[in-house]
């Protein structure tokens, strides 16, 4: 299992450094100017420019940016082109806000992708199997942000119900409790509407996967005993079927993390999605960066924890 996860921790190292190196050229060699005042401003003096340029490093070549760069990174004193704060720190009160909603929605779609995929695989050709065929394609064929702004307008102006932001804007809360359900609200709505693609996918990884264990032959043995369907399924059908959807998981990972730029821009909600999308409008190049390299190491960490999940369900792969 020790040479297993070195093995996946190099590859993911290496898999970080390409990712960093190709996401900083194409943050940096985007259309537009990282100039605050903007490029072309007559009141701006060429000394005050040529200060801006060196302090940001605009003024060396592309690849010695990258590594000036990173170096600040890594020694944290990066700094925010926009108002020239750490950018850590703000990745770093924003980065709680966004593992919620993402947990929240890994949750959501693992657990009704499960409902769903077992409830199918139970009537595989028939009705129930064919609705939720339906539903799941739907859901993977909806897009993010028209949904997000459907589910936004529905609750905000129809229902009566406010759901951007962390809290409902002018509503004094009479306790704790109600403060805190309101906080869970605003958590739940964008979870959901990110948590649709993942239910669709993980519901349709499961079905496959129960529909071939469900005609094995020790399924068969298993019914023949006179075992209840419940246990059948859920002991020793569910138990094989697992495999594909660890792997699956980590197909979901990266597709949340992408998928949450639209709804927490669309929600106003204060993750670091919105603060990349309010960096990619602002060309702020250091925050961009930044947010690139963190993002891509989570997705790898979730990548490696579900190659090692793999592995402790199939202990195969560690031969490989």
């Amino acid at each position: 299992m020790t040479a297993f996860i070195l093995r996946r921790l190099s590859i993911a190292v290496l898999l970080l450094f390409a990712i960093s190196l190709i996401s900083f050229f194409i943050v940096t060699l985007t259309p537009g100017s990282p100039y605050p005042w903007g490029e072309l401003n007559p009141k701006i003096s060429e000394d005050v420019k040529r200060a801006f340029r060196e302090k940001f490093h605009l003024d060396e070549p592309l690849h010695k940016q990258y590594f000036l760069i990173m170096q600040d990174l890594f020694s944290g004193k990066l700094r925010s082109i926009k108002d020239e704060r750490s950018v850590l720190d703000k990745i770093a009160e924003r980065l709680p806000a966004t593992l919620a909603l993402n947990a929240v929605s890994l949750l959501l779609s693992l657990s009704f992708g499960l409902l769903l995929g077992i409830y199918a695989a139970r009537y595989y050709g028939r009705l129930p199997d064919i609705a939720t065929s339906v539903l799941a394609f739907a859901f993977i064929a909806l897009p993010g942000f028209w949904v997000s702004y459907l589910v936004a307008i529905g609750f905000s102006h129809l229902a009566g119900a406010p759901v951007l932001g962390l809290s409902s804007f002018g509503v004094v809360f009479p306790s704790t409790l109600s403060r805190l359900l309101d906080f869970f609200w605003h958590i739940a709505v964008p979870a959901w509407v990110l948590a649709i693609g993942g239910i669709a996918a993980q519901s349709r990884f499961l079905r496959a996967t129960m529909v071939e264990a469900l005609r094995e032959d020790y399924i068969r043995t298993a019914r023949a005993k006179g075992l209840s369907e419940q246990i059948i399924l859920f002991k020793h059908a569910l138990r094989n079927s697992l495999r594909p959807l660890i792997t699956g998981i980590g197909l979901l990972l990266p597709a949340m993390v992408s998928g949450s730029v639209i709804v927490e821009s669309i929600f106003a909600y204060p993750g670091i999605g919105r603060l990349g999308y309010e960096a990619v409008l602002e060309r702020d190049y250091p925050t961009l960066v930044a947010l690139n390299f963190i993002v891509a190491v989570l997705v790898l960490l979730g990548n490696l924890v579900s190659d090692i999940l793999y592995a402790i369900v199939d202990p195969r792969v560690r031969l490989e």
